[in-house]
């Protein structure tokens, strides 16, 4: 092999370009799974030029562990190999469906083992306490307490809120409709709180928004503010507030379904409010008081239920 090698062999370039097409107009997959996609299969087609891969048959199990292995070894975590892994054997499901191979290869590759770490979360009085006294004492202070209130408030994802139009929140309902992944809709509840933060955004958004431009939260150059400048003001947010923690989006999100879990102990209505395809995935954001647990099973199953004792006769 020829480590140097770098061109994508001709014979992959379009099956990968015509793929991608798919998920994008078939699938109606988001721009940022595309592009990853695009890039997991592009490092995979420079491994297989290097090896000197000629025909798809030369495409095998031990193949892909081998370019799984040598990622590994480069420093790639699990998580990172899961996804490689994912997304040969969603490309080669494709390539049945087209009937340009005879069988899946990566299905006959086990991924290494997955220890998913339980995400940060931050304290649900400390940040209350922050959003209750934030000052927000300029318009794009107002816009920013609205960003975080519609974080907590509907445990969106960044790219969630991101694409979110004006047009679709109306005062008078308490829930909206979000496009999550997959291009998949929903159904996110609004809060009083937030929708307090976002009435008075709305009433201010008027004077920044650029004619035609239909961002919900928009820029000072009246455009749609970008994924990196909302995690940015998020970040710089929770320093003007003093609220101690370092925030991001996605630990708000991870604050909003840790907090309902406590309160609910409702897993699977949650699931449906973060909009997870798999129960699994929901799970990851179990932070439940073992003592709580506990209670609930002493309470609740039939073999733990403390009884009374019976009454003896003559008494």
């Amino acid at each position: 092999m020829n480590p140097g090698a770098s061109a994508t062999p001709a014979l992959l370039a379009p099956l990968i370009a015509g793929y991608l097409d798919y998920l994008r107009d078939e699938k109606r997959y988001s721009a940022h799974t595309v592009s990853a996609a695009r890039n997991d299969l592009q490092q995979f087609a420079e491994y297989c030029a290097a090896a000197h891969v000629a025909r798809l048959e030369q495409i095998d199990a031990h193949l892909i562990r081998d370019w799984l292995g040598r990622q590994r070894r480069a420093g790639r975590e699990p998580a990172s190999l899961h996804r490689y892994l994912s997304t040969l054997r969603g490309w080669f499901r494709h390539l049945l469906r087209e009937q340009r191979v005879a069988a899946n290869p990566a299905t006959a590759v086990r991924a290494p083992k997955l220890v998913r770490k339980l995400p940060a979360t931050v304290d649900a009085d400390t940040l209350g306490a922050a959003l209750d006294h934030d000052s927000a004492d300029d318009d794009l202070a107002v816009r920013d307490r609205a960003i975080i209130e519609l974080f907590y408030s509907a445990g969106l994802r960044l790219a969630e809120l991101q694409q979110l139009d004006v047009d679709v929140f109306d005062e008078r309902q308490p829930s909206f409709t979000v496009r999550g992944k997959g291009s998949k809709e929903r159904v996110a509840v609004l809060g009083g709180k937030a929708r307090i933060a976002l009435a008075a955004w709305l009433k201010l958004r008027p004077n920044h928004a650029a004619a035609g431009e239909n961002a919900l939260f928009v820029g000072r150059r009246g455009t749609r503010l970008s994924r990196a400048t909302i995690a940015v003001r998020v970040r710089d947010w929770a320093r003007r507030n003093a609220l101690g923690v370092h925030l991001h989006p996605h630990r708000l999100r991870h604050a909003f379904a840790t907090h309902m879990l406590e309160n609910s102990h409702d897993l699977r209505a949650v699931q449906e409010m973060l909009g997870h395809a798999h129960l699994s995935t929901t799970q990851i954001y179990t932070h439940l008081d073992w003592k709580h647990l506990a209670k609930v099973y002493d309470d609740s199953h039939p073999r733990a239920r403390r009884k009374s004792a019976p009454v003896k006769a003559g008494k």
